[in-house]
C-alpha cells in the first residue's frame, strides 16, 4: 500500500470529507485528493496534521491498514463475557473462507493430541498458564508460517 491509498483509507474510516480535510488544514481540496492519489505528498508539517485529525500516529498513517486498525480495537475494547460468545471461526473465515470448511477434511483429533502436548509441555517447562502456553504456542506457529513464506 501508499501512503496515498494510506490517507484516503484513513479519511474515510473517519467519515471526513476532503473538503473538510482542506480547511482544517488551511489547503485546498485539490491539495487532499492529490496527496490521495500519489500524485503529491504532503510535507511532515501536514502529515502530523493529518495524523491528528485521523486520531492516528503518524506511524499508524504511514502503515495504516483498516482490516488491523478495526481488529486491534476490537481485541481492545472487548470484555471476557462478549468474546465468550464470539464465534472466532466465523468471524475469520470471512476473511479467510478455508476457516469453514476445515473441519469435514482435517482429521482434527491428531492434530489436536499434538497440540495438546505442546501445551501441556509449555505449562510444564516454563510453568505458563493455559492461556499464555497456548498464546505462547499461536505465536511460534505464527512466526513459523511467517518465515516459511519468505522461503
Amino acid at each position: 500500500m501508499n501512503l496515498g491509498n494510506n490517507l484516503f483509507k484513513a479519511r474515510r474510516k473517519a467519515g471526513i470529507s476532503q473538503e473538510v480535510v482542506a480547511e482544517k488544514l488551511g489547503v485546498s481540496r485539490q491539495t487532499i485528493s492529490k496527496w490521495e492519489t500519489s500524485e503529491t505528498i504532503p510535507d511532515i508539517y501536514q502529515a502530523k496534521k493529518l495524523a491528528k485529525l485521523y486520531n492516528l500516529s503518524l506511524d499508524e498513517l504511514i502503515e495504516f491498514d483498516t482490516d488491523i486498525k478495526e481488529i486491534e480495537e476490537i481485541i481492545k475494547n472487548i470484555d471476557e463475557k462478549v468474546e465468550e460468545k464470539v464465534n472466532w471461526t466465523n468471524a475469520w473465515s470471512k476473511k479467510y473462507p478455508i476457516l469453514a470448511v476445515y473441519q469435514s477434511k482435517v482429521n482434527i483429533s491428531k492434530y489436536a493430541i499434538e497440540i495438546r502436548n505442546m501445551l501441556n509441555s509449555l505449562e510444564k517447562e516454563y510453568s505458563f498458564s493455559k492461556l499464555d502456553s497456548m498464546l505462547v504456542l499461536k505465536d511460534i506457529l505464527y512466526h513459523e508460517w511467517k518465515d516459511n513464506k519468505k522461503q
